[in-house]
């Protein structure tokens, strides 16, 4: 069977063969509903709380503020539109280059008769100070900033931005999906700084696919999205998905526990890639940010980047034309163009985002892989001009 190479893991991560090790029972004998009283539910519910236990101690965080969700979205949804319903309509500030799963339920409050409020990032995908204090002076009641782009990579002073908001009263959420697993999370400091919420999901670092959580102070006021049996504090009702939580709890705590030699080995390989696509003529998008370890967003001139992502899995190298949730729109990249590049340039991005799995000979393979396929792609354009 043809494997290409995976270098797509800002989209979804292999699972830990530790991760499903741990979930077997809950998929196979241990298939108790954690809301029974019998042993079988009595059991479930020792594993979600353990589970609790894990991922709070890997973001520095109560347990009781740690609310299970589905994913990442759905943990984006319910501090969005669940902050909002408490709230009278005003004004909801995000920044520009939010993920959809913010970016459409604030349009949604916009519909509602909130204000959005997008703001501006500069060159390096970073807010805008400039406009960050304009957007001060309009006094939102709700923002939103991730803390690394999925995109790029680039990483918010979210600390520093927290900071500034914090004498309006207004709550504070921070999308760490990208984030967390890649850098330190501690969601007590963060908190004592002006954050109230943070949206982390499993299958980011080596956990199941739908599993997430809305890390919340509890002084938070949220309205839930699904009403029922009042699971999750209230927040989120529905039987839980017993297996995916336990694998999100093992799967946070593994990547802590891990955090900086993988970094150190995430950054090597991404030092060696963008030397090699620099060397070929690449404009690498917010090089001179802080980013993400693993995370390179680049294009070349005259190439198109959903043209280029075809040729390199076929040769035998799996990367992203920017996001994986928007792949079916053809238009630019709405990060880049936020960020000022050119629509032209922007339909060339090529996103590569690194694994533990992955290895210096993957690398230069995939930069000679990439040369070749340039060139092919240079020719074919200098026949048909």
């Amino acid at each position: 069977m043809f494997s290409p190479v995976y270098f797509d893991h800002n989209a979804t991560t292999p699972l830990d063969s530790r991760v499903l090790e741990g979930m077997l029972p809950y998929l196979t004998t241990q298939h108790g509903n954690a809301s029974s009283r019998h042993e079988y539910g009595r059991a479930a519910r020792r594993a979600i709380d353990e589970a609790r236990q894990r991922v709070a101690c890997a973001v520095g965080a109560h347990p009781t503020e740690v609310v299970f969700t589905s994913g990442g979205s759905e943990a984006n949804n319910l501090f969005v539109k669940g902050a909002a319903a408490c709230l009278s309509p005003g004004v909801i500030a995000i920044s520009a280059i939010e993920h959809p799963c913010v970016r459409e339920p604030a349009k949604a409050l916009q519909r509602a008769g909130w204000k959005l409020r997008e703001i501006a990032v500069d060159g390096d995908c970073r807010v805008a100070d400039a406009d960050f204090h304009a957007v001060l002076g309009e006094k939102p009641k709700l923002f939103s900033v991730m803390l690394a782009n999925n995109e790029t990579g680039a990483v918010q002073e979210i600390t520093a931005l927290a900071a500034q908001v914090k004498p309006s009263r207004a709550w504070f959420h921070s999308d760490a999906v990208q984030a967390f697993g890649k850098r330190p999370l501690d969601f007590r400091a963060l908190n004592g700084a002006g954050v109230h919420a943070l949206t982390l999901s499993a299958h980011k670092l080596g956990g199941p696919k739908g599993a997430g959580a809305l890390v919340v102070d509890k002084r938070v006021e949220i309205r839930p999205l699904i009403a029922g049996g009042g699971h999750e504090r209230g927040l989120r009702s529905g039987t839980e998905n017993v297996p995916a939580i336990v694998g999100f709890g093992l799967a946070a705590e593994l990547a802590v526990a891990r955090l900086d030699a993988r970094e150190t080995q995430l950054g090597a390989l991404r030092a060696q890639l963008e030397a090699g696509l620099v060397g070929q003529g690449a404009t690498i998008f917010a090089g001179t940010a802080e980013r993400l370890p693993n995370t390179s967003y680049f294009a070349f001139a005259g190439i198109d980047g959903e043209t280029l992502v075809g040729r390199l899995d076929r040769a035998g190298f799996a990367v992203a034309a920017g996001a994986a949730c928007s792949s079916a729109n053809p238009e630019p990249s709405y990060v880049l163009l936020a960020m000022g590049v050119p629509s032209l340039l922007a339909r060339g991005a090529v996103r590569v985002s690194l694994g533990a799995d992955n290895t210096v000979a993957q690398v230069r393979d995939f930069l000679a892989a990439l040369d070749a396929t340039i060139s092919q792609l240079k020719g074919l354009t200098a026949l048909t001009s």
